[in-house]
This record gives structure tokens, sequence and C-alpha cells, in this order.
């Protein structure tokens, strides 16, 4: 995750995001403080962990879907501690010669950076240390600009990152401004959570604050804000485990991800 001001200092002693994460989908690469937040947030939605793992396979069918719709490039922002399949290794099985960038700013990720620069000999993967709050810092990368050619369409994934954004951030901003940076074509891979299938998410987001990290829901307008003047592709907005799924999921599912998701087209 790209949102918590660690560029330069790291502090095992405060919760982070990424590595809240890396708890939830069941990894080791996490800290004391950051499985007491996870702890606090399962108290409060015991289903957060399930949310997690949704929001993890929407994405992989997600640039699954457009590398066979002939997406060759993949910007990943918030990637996290790389847990397989990677972004990379789904989107090049079906295109060897894929690129694709990976953006974080916390430096447990950026210790397994190495990770993630595999690939295909065909495809071409890098990773960008950089902070999504600051977008120029992203797309000025030297690294990014080496390995994506911005002339040509990219499928941005900004999954479960703009909810750690506050308003005053201005996440609708960022959006933009990386939409804006790719030409039409181009792709919008989405998901955010939202209070709108009941209070536990709301919750999560609060232990998150509490634990000095921020966190704001967001409802289904403000979540299709995001889109505004992209072409979603079917079924529109709706819950990760919903979108385009391997197998139909189960009823006793919706209420317990709490999420949204989307993928749209740049006109």
């Amino acid at each position: 995750m790209t949102t918590d001001d660690d560029t330069t200092d790291f502090d095992p002693s405060t919760a982070h995001t990424a590595r809240v994460y890396d708890y939830y989908l069941g990894g080791k690469d996490h800290f004391k403080a950051d499985r007491i937040a996870g702890e606090h947030a399962e108290r409060v939605h015991p289903h957060v962990r399930t949310s997690a793992l949704e929001n993890r396979k929407f994405m992989l069918r997600a640039v699954r879907y457009l590398a066979g719709q002939g997406v060759r490039q993949f910007l990943d922002i918030g990637t996290g501690i790389p847990t397989e399949p990677n972004l990379h290794q789904a989107v090049q099985e079906i295109e060897p010669a894929a690129r694709v960038v990976y953006v974080d700013n916390d430096r447990l990720v950026l210790s397994h950076a190495r990770a993630l620069m595999t690939g295909t000999d065909e495809g071409r993967t890098t990773y960008v240390h950089a902070d999504v709050r600051h977008p120029d810092s992203i797309l000025t990368a030297p690294e990014l600009l080496g390995t994506l050619d911005l002339s040509q369409p990219v499928a941005v994934s900004v999954i479960a990152i703009a909810h750690f954004l506050d308003d005053p951030q201005d996440p609708f901003g960022i959006v933009d401004q990386l939409m804006a940076a790719v030409p039409a074509g181009s792709y919008l891979v989405m998901s955010h959570a939202t209070a709108d299938f009941g209070p536990e998410m709301g919750e999560v987001a609060r232990v998150y604050r509490e634990s000095g990290m921020t966190a704001q829901v967001r409802t289904h307008d403000e979540f299709a804000r995001f889109f505004t003047g992209m072409d979603l592709v079917d079924p529109g907005i709706t819950t990760p485990h919903r979108w385009h799924p391997d197998i139909a999921p189960s009823e006793t599912m919706d209420g317990q991800v709490q999420f949204y998701a989307g993928v749209a087209r740049k006109n």
C-alpha cells in the first residue's frame, strides 16, 4: 500500500496497510503492530480477511481478462508484499511479452522487490518506490518510463488503495491524474471499501485510524465517480467476488465482502 509517509523511515512499531494486508492474506511479512491492527479489525468485521482474499482474486481475474483483450502494459499501484501469483505472473501467462510496473512505498515491499522483477524473457517487470499521494513521482520515475510506453494503452490497477486516502488528500484528483497520463484504450481496475452493505467496514476504518493509518469508506456513488468519463466493463460496478467469477459465488458472501469493484476503459 502506498499512503503511509515512510519513504525515508521504517517503523515496525506502527501498523502499515501493506503489512496488515499481508496478515489478512496469511503471509509472514508483518510485525506485531500489524497483527494487532489486523486482529482488532477482525473483531469488528469477522469477514475482513475474506474481503482481502476476494480483492486479490478480483485483481487477478481482471488483469487476466485485460491481457486476453490485448492489453500489454500494466501499472500496479499499491503492490503490497509479493503474494503468488503476482500480477506479472498472471498476465505473462497469457501474454509473455506483457510489461508490468509495480509501485509501493513500504520499505518491506522494497526489500522484496526482486521477487517482483522476475518474469518471462519476452516481457519486462520493474518496481518503483513511490507514494500514490504524489502521482508525479510515479509517472516521471525512470523505471516506469524505461518499461512502459505511455503512448500505448496501459491497465492501471488501484486495488484496495483509495480508501486509505481521505478527502483532503483528493483521491479523485489523484486517480484522474494517473489516468490522464495514459492514452485512450487504457483501463482503470479498482476496488474500494464501503459501508453500504453494513456498518462493519466503517468500524474497520475506525480501527485503522486509531492504529495510525488513514482510512475512509465511500458509497456506491462516490466509487462511481472514479470512473467518470470512462466506459465500465460488464457487469459494471459490483462486489469483487461477483466480477467475472471463475465459479458462481456463494450468496453467503454477499454482505461479507464489503467492497465495490469495477473495470473501465478510457475513451
